[in-house]
């Protein structure tokens, strides 16, 4: 697993690579990450490669790995993988292009985000900086063996953009069943959440790109005419002091439970201890917390988008609504907290059978044997062919299709007239 993002870090991807990690670990397998160092990083981790890393790059909580050391060589020798699993398509997805290359080994590449959301993070963005995203992403795509859509509104996309190379659609699964046991009223005691409030929960990295400048007055705005419902908000990012100083400038700042980073017990306990979990974001290919949320009963108001259609429907598990309008979003809270007992089990029942579709052990069976048949795609060098010098001419192809690929991004984003951001 080569990885631009991991724990300590806090978000999907590198939930994610984790949980997958776990899984394929408790089935027998092994499974290195190579990833870059972050602050709070773990002195012992199981077969964790750290890379020298830029910390908070630009304000934001995410790492730039620098020049990979000579050491992951080795390292990768002595491991002898049989697939290379990319998680972004620059920096260390690079690398795993090289790896590849090198040893002659499958890349399967996972397009966990809409890269074209995270361009603030740069300086100049523009529109021809989000095609240049958009570009640079899809081209990284057709130059790996394999690509895991997270879900199939992603799928349709990369379809869109011209993926060529064999596609499968895996979600990230989450253990249901660690979920189920959380213990949402020993929760509300430990935060001083009354028992009879209607709690409005959300669990994320809080960032610009996850809209959370909309979700937070679309809560606010249910909170002014429901003076018994709360706020949970479980996270930290860029985006923490906007929110807490909306909800003071209204005068909602007791009703506001900012509980920073769950981990553990905590994070299962906290959806439970939730009567609705609500999301905004654009940028996501699935929504992970979604499917945590579903799987501890905890109905969801969310936004359309890519990835959050697959897993809310509306009227049955959650609400899904199809325009970012904060007072339709408020509406739709207020029509939650007027279900009645009866009608409110209806919607735990439909979560969590939504949630029993994205078990981890489901999803990591399905992405193991798409593993399998890129190894099978991949053909064995023959051992004349595995000189220095083949070995030479296999890197250079693939050191230049990197590069050609960054240069059709450039040209296209140059190109595309600065108004224009179509897929």
């Amino acid at each position: 697993m080569l990885t631009n993002t991991f724990t300590p870090h806090v978000g999907g991807v590198a939930r994610s690579i984790s949980n997958f990690t776990a899984e394929y670990r408790r089935l027998g397998h092994q499974v290195l990450v190579v990833a870059p160092l972050f602050e709070g990083t773990p002195l012992q981790e199981q077969d964790v490669i750290r890379i020298p890393a830029i910390e908070h790059f630009r304000g934001s909580d995410f790492s730039i790995p620098l020049p990979v050391p000579g050491r992951l060589a080795a390292a990768l020798k002595k491991f002898a993988p049989d697939v290379l699993h990319s998680h972004h398509p620059f920096l260390l997805g690079d690398t795993a292009l090289r790896i590849g290359a090198a040893q002659n080994l499958p890349v399967v590449f996972t397009y966990h985000t809409m890269y074209e959301q995270y361009t603030h993070y740069v300086p100049a963005d523009s529109p021809r900086l989000k095609r240049f995203a958009i570009d640079l992403a899809s081209g990284y795509c057709n130059l790996c063996d394999g690509v895991i859509a997270p879900s199939d509104s992603i799928a349709r996309i990369l379809r869109q953009r011209g993926l060529k190379v064999p596609m499968e659609v895996i979600p990230t699964g989450v253990e249901v069943e660690y979920f189920v046991r959380g213990d949402g009223q020993a929760f509300r005691r430990d935060q001083g959440i009354p028992a009879d409030a209607f709690l409005v929960g959300h669990i994320g990295r809080l960032a610009p790109e996850k809209n959370l400048n909309f979700l937070s007055n679309a809560v606010a705005q249910f909170l002014l005419q429901n003076e018994k419902a709360r706020f949970l908000v479980a996270g930290d990012g860029p985006s923490a002091p906007e929110i807490k100083r909306l909800f003071e400038s209204l005068g909602l700042g007791s009703r506001l439970d900012f509980i920073g980073i769950l981990k553990g017990s905590d994070l299962a306990n906290a959806y439970q201890a939730m009567d609705v979990f609500v999301f905004a974001s654009q940028s996501e290919t699935q929504g992970l917390v979604l499917a945590e949320a579903m799987a501890a009963s905890t109905p969801v108001v969310a936004l359309d988008a890519p990835g959050v259609r697959e897993v809310v429907i509306d009227h049955r598990n959650g609400r899904l609504l199809f325009q970012e309008d904060a007072k339709e979003f408020a509406a739709a809270l207020s029509w939650m907290c007027s279900l009645t007992p009866a009608e409110r089990r209806n919607f735990e029942e439909a979560a969590r059978e939504t949630a029993n579709h994205f078990s981890m052990t489901r999803c990591a069976h399905r992405a193991l044997k798409f593993y399998n048949a890129m190894q099978a795609k991949v053909p064995s060098l023959k051992s004349i062919e595995r000189s220095h010098w083949a070995i030479a001419r296999h890197r250079i192809e693939i050191e230049w299709e990197i590069m050609r690929n960054i240069a059709a991004a450039v040209s296209d984003s140059v190109r595309t007239p600065s108004g224009n951001n179509s897929p």
